[in-house]
C-alpha cells in the first residue's frame, strides 16, 4: 500500500485586530459646535437683514408715490394711462360680448392745473383750492380712436379731473369730460359726469398701483 503524503498543516495565525472606531477629538468637536452655532446666528441675521431692507425698500416706493405733487404724479400717469384704459375697455367688452364698437386710446397728454372755481360767481382762481378743501384740479387730452362698422374714427375729449391726497395716497374725487364733435363744425358735447367711465376707472387702477409701489417712476424726458 501506498502512503498518501499529507499536506503539513499550517501553524494557526495570530488573530487580526478589529479596526478601532477613532477616538473623537475633544477640541474638533467644540470647534464644529462653535462654526455650526456661528453660521445659524448668521444665516438668521442676513434673512432679518434682508426682510427689514425689503421693508424698508417698499414703504420709501410708497412713500414715493404719496410725496408726489400733483403736477409729478400727473406726468407719470399719462404715460400709463393709454394701456391702462385699453386694458379697462378690454376687459369690459370680453365681459358684455359686444362686439359693435372698439375704441383705444393712443394718447394722453397736455396737462394743465389752473384750477377752475369750484363755485362759480363766488369763487376767484386765487381762491379756488382753498374752498376745494385739498382738492387738486387737473386737465389733460386724450386722443381716441373708435372702430364702427369697419370704419376708424379719431375723438378728442378734454378732461376736468378733481384728486385729493389722503394718508393712504392719492384719490380720485370726480371727473367730467367732454368730446370734441368728429364732424367740422359741431360744437364741443356739453360736460358729463365721467368719474365711472373707462379712464376714470384706469386713473384708479394706477393710482393703486402707484401706492402699492409697481409704477415705474422713470424714463420721461418731459411733460407731454
Amino acid at each position: 500500500m501506498k502512503t498518501i503524503p499529507q499536506s503539513p498543516i499550517p501553524s494557526p495565525q495570530p488573530p487580526i485586530p478589529s479596526p478601532q472606531s477613532p477616538v473623537p477629538n475633544p477640541q474638533k468637536s467644540r470647534f464644529w459646535l462653535i462654526f455650526c452655532c456661528f453660521w445659524l446666528a448668521f444665516n438668521s441675521f442676513d434673512n432679518l437683514a434682508f426682510s427689514q431692507n425689503s421693508s424698508v425698500s417698499k414703504d420709501k416706493v410708497k412713500s414715493a408715490c404719496t410725496e408726489q405733487d400733483v403736477q409729478s404724479l400727473t406726468t407719470w400717469m399719462l404715460r400709463d394711462l393709454p394701456s391702462y384704459t385699453n386694458r379697462v375697455s378690454q376687459r369690459a367688452r370680453r365681459l358684455s360680448r359686444s362686439s359693435e364698437v372698439y375704441s383705444y386710446i393712443l394718447l394722453a397728454g397736455r396737462p394743465e392745473f389752473t384750477p377752475l372755481p369750484l363755485n362759480p360767481g363766488i369763487d376767484t382762481p386765487e381762491t379756488a383750492k382753498s374752498s376745494a378743501s385739498g382738492v387738486d384740479q387737473v386737465f389733460f387730452t386724450t386722443l381716441e380712436r373708435q372702430y364702427v362698422g369697419g370704419k376708424a374714427v379719431e375723438l378728442e375729449e378734454f378732461h376736468w379731473l378733481l384728486l385729493t391726497k389722503t394718508q393712504n395716497g392719492w384719490r380720485l374725487v370726480m371727473m367730467f369730460t367732454q368730446t370734441d364733435a368728429s364732424v367740422p363744425g359741431q360744437p364741443i358735447s356739453p360736460p358729463r359726469d365721467s368719474s365711472n367711465s373707462a379712464i376714470a376707472q384706469a386713473i384708479k387702477i394706477w393710482l393703486g398701483d402707484c401706492q402699492a409701489g409697481t409704477v415705474r417712476m422713470g424714463g420721461i424726458k418731459g411733460n407731454q
